[in-house]
């Protein structure tokens, strides 16, 4: 099957297209953000105070890239586990989040932020980081560059290869996965 093309960022209806163990290849602008960066930001918001970046619609990735070598626009890019920002997932979802993409199985509690939310989560490849770098035209940090790797980046990417695992519609792929094989 031939994997479906979105942009992001993403609207609801946009969301509400995608389905568990669909394959999706993303052009636009994603962020990156990691367990630093999430307590910052769901500090802030607990405060009432505002964002370095707005996140309605958008696409988190969680990602700590590598440097760049010269003439690419981003070092290795492969997603980290995404079980360690299940503590602040679902304030990310409900400040307007669409999207996470990341590795490794999810809370019940982020599936359910995802159904309430009209919110998907994503899985990128683990171990192919230098090639899923590829996909990343453009890089910049836009917040916390005192984090190092974990800063927030703007991406603009192309075709950057992901698989739904979790969906709006309260869909699992990896518990539809095991179910297959325990018969």
């Amino acid at each position: 099957m031939e994997p479906k093309r979105i942009k992001a960022p993403l609207s609801d209806e946009d969301v509400l297209a995608l389905k568990a163990g669909d394959n999706v290849l993303i052009d636009g602008v994603i962020y990156t953000a990691r367990d630093a960066a999430h307590k910052k930001l769901v500090e802030l918001m607990e405060k009432g105070e505002e964002l370095p970046i707005d996140l309605k619609g958008q696409f988190i990735y969680y990602v700590g890239p590598t440097p760049a070598k010269p003439g690419q626009a981003i070092g290795s890019a492969g997603p980290t586990t995404s079980g360690r920002m299940d503590a602040y997932t679902p304030q990310m979802l409900e400040k307007g989040m669409k999207g996470c993409i990341g590795k490794g199985l999810r809370s019940q509690t982020v599936k359910d932020a995802l159904v309430k939310y009209k919110g998907v989560y994503l899985a990128a490849v683990g171990g192919a980081g230098a090639l899923l770098s590829k996909r990343i035209k453009k890089s910049e940090v836009v917040a916390y560059p005192e984090l190092g790797a974990e800063a927030i980046h703007r991406l603009e990417v192309e075709g950057f290869p992901a698989t739904v695992i979790n969906d709006a519609y309260g869909n699992d792929l990896y518990a539809e996965g095991a179910k297959e094989y325990a018969r």
